[in-house]
């Protein structure tokens, strides 16, 4: 069976997540127990009981990175599967580069970390925002975006995330003041996300230089497989061209159906390791099925549907 490898992005966190994985398997331990000495921070503390940095980027970003490193490693260990090309939304797409090789699970926290940081250190002080809306088409959302910008506003298109299902970033004033204008304009809902950052726009564009840097020395040269970019739903498989999209997907919309979309004619299934989020979007965009891989019993369910 062919198959696509899919990581998700923020969004996914929840307290015991990986706590499964840890019990019932040395593998999962170790690579928890590298990831939490990269990091320098407790991840069982951060990722199994309840607490308040889960929810903060800069640690977020590790601890969904370092379920999905989890989860790959399982299924690696159970079958010799190797898919088409993998993909991730977001911060997935950092998870999808260490599953080919290209990113060291340390190096990888450390990144994601930093990333997350930067992130946060962008937004600091500015009011920033997102907005999913639901029930517009693409280019109805682009249209008023661009007008709002055109009077000011701070408003961009940063996932496209399926059919009808967009989310905005900016500043989110900005944001609240368009809710009346896009549901005007025929949306079901515009709603603003509980969110601290901005992601995937204008306001991270002074990230793109230090994230660079870090880049630089995390990433390595080898893909064991393509991977698909967030920026140009297009693959990529070397060092060079993830440097230069890595940075631009700071600023530029996850195109995440349109990836799906791309290649959906390359793949009889896709499976989504870490989370189930992308699983749901999945269903509005493709008719192949995809299998959710966060614990030990649907890790067991998708070896058997795919094998």
């Amino acid at each position: 069976m062919k198959t696509a490898f899919i990581f998700p992005g923020q969004g996914s966190q929840c307290v015991g997540m990986g706590k499964d994985f840890y019990t019932n398997s040395l593998k999962a331990r170790e690579i928890l127990d590298e990831a939490s000495e990269a990091l320098g921070e407790d991840l069982k503390a951060l990722m199994f009981e309840p607490n308040e940095l889960l929810e903060k980027t800069a640690y977020t970003q590790p601890a969904i990175f370092t379920l999905s490193a989890m989860a790959t490693a399982l299924l690696k260990d159970s079958s010799d599967l190797k898919p088409q090309f993998a993909l991730g939304h977001s911060l997935g797409e950092f998870s999808a580069l260490h599953a080919s090789g290209a990113l060291g699970l340390s190096q990888g926290v450390r990144l994601v970390h930093e990333r997350g940081r930067l992130m946060q250190l962008a937004c600091e002080g500015v009011d920033a925002g997102m907005m999913a809306v639901l029930g517009l088409d693409d280019v109805d959302v682009e249209t008023i975006c661009a007008k709002a910008r055109k009077e000011g506003a701070k408003v961009w298109p940063a996932n496209y995330n399926s059919a009808g299902q967009i989310v905005l970033a900016g500043i989110k004033s900005d944001l609240i003041a368009l809710e009346p204008t896009l549901k005007e304009a025929g949306a079901k809902r515009a709603l603003v996300l509980n969110m601290s950052v901005a992601s995937h726009c204008e306001l991270l564009k002074d990230v793109k230089e230090p994230l660079t840097e870090v880049l630089k020395n995390a990433l390595k040269s080898s893909f064991e497989f393509p991977i698909i970019s967030n920026v140009t739903a297009k693959t990529y498989q070397s060092k060079e061209e993830a440097l230069s999209l890595l940075a631009q997907q700071l600023t530029s919309p996850v195109r995440y159906k349109q990836a799906i979309e791309n290649f959906d004619l390359h793949v009889d299934a896709y499976v989504e390791l870490g989370g189930s989020v992308l699983k749901g979007l999945n269903r509005r965009i493709s008719t192949h099925p995809t299998h959710g891989i966060t614990d030990m019993k649907t890790l067991e369910e998708a070896l058997k549907a795919i094998q």
